[in-house]
């Protein structure tokens, strides 16, 4: 069923597809509930129904998540959210690389703003039974010397309503939001979201983790500088990784190749199973991983746990492989625990 369904979807534009797509799973019945795929899992204090997540981008303001958990997700991360209502990219800003399994997108933080975000997750409080992350985000044009202050604005409106929150210095489609990973930069920012987390836990009587998204782009000597900034800042976990910009022969190759932006799925595997791997060497294990990045097929999740990851999370993969590889990624963290406890014994 799921080919078909694909073939449509893709004879229509990307960004219609994607539209498409969400609303009507509006006329579909629960496909699993979170529980069905999984054990249970805690890490940063949570407690996930299953240890397979939905990254960011796909649900970017909070506005489908009645849908989106009829698929069984234990995870759901909305966002990127901004402060200010933000259109992003001209379009065309999103390009499919089917032969590649991989996507480009431009999307620049396109969102309708913390505002309307908080409402939403107001009106839906209840309906997703996993773990809700919110992804936070600066406007394009804001001043370098207020960049912080839009994170700060973002944490301060939304909290209470996520479970845990994801600071994106990562995405490609901004421009100088990577500077944020530089170490000096990186400190001065974390030293004030945590703080201001610190803050909020008192009055709302709960503690939200925070994460950092991180570039796949990163050398093997940045990700240990941020490392260090990260290990003493109160930060609890790392999203490894955001998209690319790196160009490979088959990318180039591609019709699309040369289009700006951010490339994900297949392409992006080996650069995002490599980070991971890295972060996993050097941070300490109360630090979460979470692989995500070109998960295709069972076995690309797999091997994210092998490298480190304490959760998954997959976006491209689901547009080309359709609800199917959600359950292939939960067989998978079934068989890695399994294994995992065999060697214990």
């Amino acid at each position: 069923m799921w080919p078909l369904l694909r073939a449509g979807l893709h004879a229509l534009q990307p960004e219609t597809a994607h539209s498409v797509a969400i609303r009507s799973l509006g006329f579909v019945p629960r496909l699993f509930k979170p529980e069905q795929l999984g054990t249970k899992y805690t890490c940063m204090g949570l407690t996930f129904p299953n240890r397979i997540g939905l990254a960011a981008g796909f649900d970017k303001n909070g506005d489908h998540l009645n849908h989106l958990a009829k698929l069984g997700f234990g995870s759901i991360e909305i966002g990127t959210i901004t402060p200010l209502p933000q259109q992003g990219s001209a379009m065309p800003r999103l390009f499919r690389l089917p032969t590649l399994n991989g996507l480009i997108n431009r999307m620049g933080f396109n969102n309708l703003g913390v505002e309307h975000a908080a409402r939403q997750l107001a009106q839906q409080d209840g309906i997703f039974q996993g773990i809700l992350g919110c992804n936070i985000g600066c406007n394009r044009d804001t001043s370098e010397h207020e960049i912080i202050n839009d994170y700060l604005i973002c944490l301060r409106k939304l909290y209470g309503f996520a479970d845990y929150f994801t600071i994106n210095i990562s995405s490609p489609n901004t421009p100088g939001l990577r500077g944020l990973q530089k170490p000096i930069s990186l400190k001065n920012m974390l030293y004030e979201l945590v703080n201001l987390r610190e803050q909020l836990n008192s009055s709302h009587k709960y503690n939200a983790p925070l994460l950092v998204k991180v570039s796949p782009d990163l050398s093997d000597n940045d990700i240990k500088q941020m490392a260090a900034v990260i290990q003493d800042s109160g930060i609890n976990g790392i999203i490894a990784t955001n998209t690319t910009t790196v160009r490979t022969e088959e990318i180039t190759s591609h019709p699309y190749g040369g289009q700006p932006g951010g490339i994900s799925g297949s392409p992006l595997l080996a650069k995002a199973d490599h980070s991971l791997a890295q972060w996993r060497k050097i941070l300490p294990s109360e630090i979460a991983l979470v692989g995500v990045g070109g998960i295709v097929t069972k076995n690309d999740a797999k091997n994210k746990f092998a490298a480190g990851a304490d959760l998954v999370q997959i976006y491209t993969g689901l547009i080309y492989r359709g609800p199917t590889l959600i359950a292939e990624c939960a067989e998978a963290a079934w068989e890695h625990e399994r294994e995992q406890t065999a060697i214990a014994s």
